[in-house]
């Protein structure tokens, strides 16, 4: 199977702890991709769809629940699947919303695991989707503090459960860290996300960091695997993105409200990043999507 590659920006932003997206639908369109946030993917009706998790290919059943780590390639594909009603429900949370330390405590050992293994693809078995299928389906009814703790439910209860299957090989997808263990990429990405709707320079972020920006340039692509303006516009467009799917301001009006002050060269980013262009995004998004 030949397929692009295509890194997505999701709309969680910093202020968010999760998204959950439901949708029915015919087909499975998005191309291969990864994101910088953990996915748990639940299907139903999808028999004969093509599952496609860093390097383990196979065809899927009616019912399907997957957890998706940080940075692993991963799509499912229509193949033979031809049943016009095909329910999805899939959730997104930031790979920093458990802090490493938490999960070090002898009661969240199980999640620290499972997450490790996540980095390769988990798919649980038909008990456990039984089992767990109507409480993330019901997420979506809770708000605020009782979501967060019946997502952390959730995630222990399947953490616990049985005859999980590890999908891809282990050397297939080298991320070993859910954090980039320094205190100054993690301050500089904090201040982006303050500032993503302003001008933001190198050279201010390289003051922060007690840096010369040539230095500041090279340890944080050395930490980050992206430059420091390729940083500031997948920020951008993660909260372009949002507005594009939250508000009914226009294209122009998202893009500047982004720190995007050439409405051309926000439509060519956003299409190389995204695969579509924001018109073509805010045109085919349905289904019902609830940040928390």
């Amino acid at each position: 199977m030949k397929s692009k590659l295509m890194r997505e920006i999701t709309p969680l932003t910093q202020s968010d702890c999760f998204t959950i997206f439901s949708r029915v639908k015919s087909t499975f369109d998005f191309p291969l991709h990864y994101h910088d946030e953990f996915e748990l993917n639940l299907i139903q009706n999808g028999k004969g769809a093509k599952r496609v998790i860093g390097d383990h290919i196979e065809e899927i059943d009616d019912w399907e629940l997957v957890l998706v780590g940080p940075n692993i390639q991963h799509a499912w594909f229509t193949h033979k699947c031809d049943n016009p009603e095909i329910r999805e429900v899939t959730l997104q949370f930031h790979k920093d919303l458990f802090d490493d330390k938490l999960l070090r405590r002898n009661q969240l050992s199980f999640m620290r695991t499972m997450f490790e293994k996540s980095l390769r693809g988990i798919l649980f078995s038909k008990e456990t989707i039984q089992q767990l299928a109507p409480r993330i389906i019901d997420l979506q009814q809770k708000h605020g503090f009782d979501s967060i703790l019946e997502l952390m439910s959730i995630l222990h209860d399947l953490s616990i459960s049985r005859n999980i299957r590890v999908l891809s090989d282990a050397s297939f997808n080298n991320q070993e860290q859910f954090s980039y263990n320094s205190r100054r990429v993690e301050k500089t990405l904090e201040y982006i996300n303050q500032n993503f709707d302003k001008a933001i320079t190198l050279g201010e972020v390289a003051k922060l960091s007690n840096m010369s920006e040539v230095s500041f340039s090279r340890f944080f692509k050395q930490r980050t695997g992206n430059t420091f303006i390729d940083s500031v516009n997948e920020i951008r467009l993660g909260h372009a993105s949002r507005m594009l799917i939250d508000t009914t301001q226009t294209i122009a009006e998202v893009a500047y409200h982004c720190g995007f002050n050439n409405i051309s060269n926000f439509n060519r980013i956003f299409r190389k990043k995204k695969g579509c262009t924001p018109k073509e995004f805010r045109e085919n998004f349905s289904g019902t999507r609830t940040f928390i």
